[in-house]
């Protein structure tokens, strides 16, 4: 059995590869039992159909590879587990870069915090809550389909 830290690493890095991959029914099966939330916003999303909801109304996706054609970098990883109680948290950074031939040079265009619980159920940890604080935003015209509340 894989320890809490090295379980909830490999989540938090997990979510990088699939919303980058524009895998969003991955990121479905991610969060199938957690609810995401972000500062400022009313947005809840609990469970698999509506996190795929979520992303598929708000994060773009070009047709040429079905990729938002960015790059998440989550650091700066603080986790805090208990082993015994299966239960634990993260707080980290998260920096998006993005590119897009044509219309956007490789810059950085949004960064943050996310806020996580994790829970272990039958012996495999998993996401139980996402809270996503946006600390500082660049051209996100290319990446988002909304606007990010002031």
């Amino acid at each position: 059995m894989q320890d809490a830290r090295s379980a909830i690493t490999e989540l938090m890095f997990t979510y990088a590869e699939r919303i980058d991959a524009g895998d969003y029914d991955g990121l479905g099966d991610l969060f199938a039992h957690a609810v995401i939330t972000a500062e400022g916003s009313p947005m809840t999303s609990r469970g698999r159909d509506e996190v795929i909801a979520l992303y598929t109304g708000t994060t773009r996706r070009y047709e040429d590879d079905g990729t938002p054609k960015t790059k998440h970098v989550t650091t700066n990883l603080i986790i805090d587990a208990d082993e015994e109680a299966g239960l634990g948290t993260c707080r980290s950074y998260f920096t998006v870069f993005q590119s897009v031939p044509g219309r956007l040079p490789l810059q950085p265009i949004v960064a943050g915090r996310y806020r996580d619980r994790f829970e272990r159920v039958d012996g495999s940890w998993r996401f139980a809550a996402r809270h996503m604080i946006v600390d500082l935003v660049g051209d996100v015209s290319q990446h988002l389909l909304i606007e990010l509340p002031a």
